[in-house]
């Protein structure tokens, strides 16, 4: 992929150095309180590798942020397929993020979660972009109707990936921001 710029951070392939950081945030109970799982540095190293791939493919993925004023990784934020869940149609492009938790609460999501919906719209002609998360994740539901993007009940969904021993984390509730309504926010933004 070629790395973006926004106004604070480079969003740009995972490199060797962010190793540490993205362990860090795969394994921090609270970066991942609703998850049912922690990864293990020798698991988070191929997760990291697999993203990585999946981004020089696609040109696109759950890219690494990085503050530009220090170099400093904070996490991912990016677009990434959802062929994992089987309620949503093939080709639904999804929109997520997991930020170590010293970087909350500062727009970092926003911003760069800004600027891949306009990569999405714009670069690859996507006609929506989803979003999910378990249902009592209130920051991130947050971010994604700061995005404008809507609720819909009735694509909520039991996310397969999750098993029955944390029922707590199974359901997903789904937000969709179809290419219209994106529009129409940047016009009205003007």
């Amino acid at each position: 992929m070629k790395p973006m710029r926004t106004e604070r951070l480079i969003l740009r392939n995972w490199e060797d150095r962010d190793r540490d950081l993205f362990h860090r945030i795969n394994s921090d109970d609270r970066v991942m309180e609703f998850f049912p799982f922690r990864r293990d540095r020798a698991e988070a190293d191929a997760k990291m590798d697999e993203l990585r791939a999946w981004t020089a493919e696609d040109g696109y993925g759950f890219a690494a942020a990085e503050i530009t004023a220090t170099g400093e990784c904070i996490g991912f934020i990016g677009l990434l397929d959802t062929d994992h869940v089987p309620s949503l149609p093939a080709g639904t492009i999804e929109i997520g993020w997991r930020l170590a938790p010293e970087f909350w609460g500062k727009g970092y999501v926003t911003e760069a979660a800004e600027a891949w919906l306009a990569y999405g719209f714009e670069t690859l002609g996507l006609d929506e972009i989803v979003s999910f998360a378990v249902a009592a994740n209130r920051r991130s539901t947050a971010v994604m109707q700061r995005l404008g993007m809507i609720a819909d009940p009735s694509g909520d969904f039991d996310h397969p990936s999750i098993p029955d021993s944390h029922p707590d984390l199974k359901r997903h509730v789904l937000y969709r921001l179809p290419r219209q309504d994106w529009q129409a926010r940047k016009r009205a933004a003007r």
